[in-house]
C-alpha cells in the first residue's frame, strides 16, 4: 500500500515550518514511529532550505513541490524547485557531496568528518554543509538528485524501514 502527500511550497522561509507541520501529519496518519517521523520531518525541511537557498524564483509561478511517499518498506522525501544557469555550479558541488557522503560505509563517519571541517570554519561563515549529512546521517537516508526537465531539479531521500 502506498500513500503519497504532495504539497507546494511558496518559496519564503516561513513556508518550510507550515511544510513540517502538515508532513509530520501525514507520517503520523500512515503510523509512522515517532522516532521516525522526527528524522523524516528534519529530511524535509533540509531538502526544502536547500531548495530555497539554491532555487532560482523569478516570478510568482515560481513554487517547490514537496512529495512524501510512503510504502511498507521505505519512506522517500522530494523537494523539486526551480533553478538556472548560475545554479549549475551548485549541481556540480551537490553531485561531489552526495558521491563524498556515498563513500562512505556508515553515514556516521561522514557527519563527523564534515562536523570537523565545520569546526574549522570561520564564525562569519554562513554555509555549514552539514545539511546532506544530516538527511545520510540522522535521516538514515539515501540521497539522489536529477534534473527531470530543463530548468526543475529534483533532489530525493529514501529512508528504508527497519534499518533503525
Amino acid at each position: 500500500m502506498t500513500k503519497t502527500f504532495t504539497m507546494t511550497v511558496e518559496p519564503r522561509w516561513e513556508a518550510v515550518d507550515d511544510a513540517r507541520r502538515k508532513s509530520i501529519g501525514f507520517l503520523d496518519a500512515g503510523r509512522v514511529s515517532p522516532e521516525r517521523i522526527q528524522a523524516l520531518s528534519m529530511v524535509v525541511c533540509e531538502l526544502l532550505e536547500n531548495g530555497l537557498k539554491y532555487g532560482h524564483y523569478q516570478s510568482d509561478d515560481d513554487k517547490l513541490t514537496l512529495e512524501i511517499t510512503l510504502t511498507a518498506e521505505d519512506a522517500t522525501v522530494e523537494v523539486l524547485n526551480p533553478f538556472d544557469e548560475a545554479a549549475r555550479k551548485h549541481l556540480r558541488r551537490l553531485d561531489q557531496t552526495v558521491q563524498w557522503i556515498r563513500g562512505y560505509q556508515d553515514p556516521f563517519q561522514a557527519y563527523i568528518e564534515k562536523l570537523k571541517e565545520v569546526a574549522k570554519k570561520p564564525l562569519d561563515d554562513q554555509e555549514s554543509g552539514l545539511g546532506l549529512v544530516r538527511i545520510a546521517y540522522e535521516g538514515r537516508a539515501i540521497l539522489d538528485f536529477f534534473v527531470p526537465e530543463e530548468g526543475m531539479l529534483n533532489v530525493s531521500a529514501v529512508a528504508r524501514f527497519g534499518q533503525e
